[in-house]
């Protein structure tokens, strides 16, 4: 079963746990963008913790993670809704060499932005980067948020997106002492096939067969957005025929980029200058 976050709990232990798997949802997030590797695999690792961060918060609400710095790879960003709508882009310049992130990245930040429904702005906070992996940098960010250890193992590739969290909650040691000891180095055993490949109840079973585990119903990630071509009529009209003439004397047409949802809008010299010709549909 893919496209869909698995919560679980060590009834036993007091640790928590997600799996996500991504497979259509993450061939349409990067279709037609012709990543290098190393670009592909960063973005696709932070689409599959994107997911199981927004899966356990507590109260539901759009979180966005934004890794930006000044080296080949620029700017990762992964965005989703409340109900696991998810999406992303990466930017990149230049040969893309290395796989570290301070190799791709270079002086690099996190950007978590949380909207909520009833915040008057989004929760936005900055994090620096700590460690060599998209794994790494978001175990230092969930240690740091939340205050409790976490692990996690990522993996990516041209077709599936894969991620597995742990999280040590405060009652564990007294439950057993060893237990996240235990837990986290039986973790550590899984590889990255195993993680791409093997359905998710397969996966548990092999990796905590020992445990006593309690798993509750999965929930599916979707990428549902769809081209909305009145909402960038509206945008380019609101930029008036000047704006609209200056474009098309420099280019001849009119496109724009819509990264996030992976959407290209293009509009002839007559589309573009039919815009003002006829007042527009659909008026409120």
């Amino acid at each position: 079963m893919m496209d869909h976050t698995q919560r679980f709990l060590f009834e036993d232990l007091d640790i928590r746990g997600a799996l996500v798997q991504l497979g259509p949802v993450w061939q349409k997030i990067q279709r037609g963008r012709n990543y290098p590797d190393a670009v592909r695999s960063l973005l696709g690792e932070m689409a599959a913790v994107t997911a199981i961060i927004a899966g356990n918060l507590k109260t539901p609400g759009r979180i966005t993670f934004q890794l930006s710095g000044h080296g080949a790879v620029s700017l990762l960003v992964i965005d989703c809704g409340e109900t696991l709508n998810l999406r992303g882009y990466a930017k990149s310049e230049g040969p893309v060499i290395g796989n570290a992130i301070n190799e791709l990245l270079g002086d690099g930040q996190l950007l978590l932005s949380l909207d909520v429904e009833g915040m008057q702005q989004p929760y936005q906070s900055y994090v620096p980067l700590e460690g060599e992996t998209i794994a790494a940098v978001f175990e230092h960010y969930l240690q740091q948020s939340e205050q409790a250890p976490a692990a996690l193992f990522l993996a990516a590739d041209g077709e599936h997106a894969a991620g597995l969290f742990l999280q040590k909650l405060p009652g564990a040691d007294d439950k057993d002492a060893d237990g996240w000891r235990r837990v986290h180095g039986l973790a550590q055993t899984i590889t990255s096939g195993e993680l791409l490949s093997l359905d998710a109840s397969v996966l548990l079973q092999r990796l905590f067969h020992e445990e006593t585990l309690r798993v509750f119903d999965p929930k599916p990630v979707t990428h549902n957005f769809p081209a909305d071509w009145d909402k960038i009529r509206a945008t380019l009209r609101a930029l008036g025929r000047e704006e609209i003439e200056h474009l098309l004397a420099e280019h001849g047409e009119v496109v724009v980029s819509d990264d996030l949802s992976n959407h290209e809008y293009r509009f002839s010299a007559d589309e573009a200058r039919a815009l003002f010709d006829s007042p527009p549909a659909n008026l409120h």
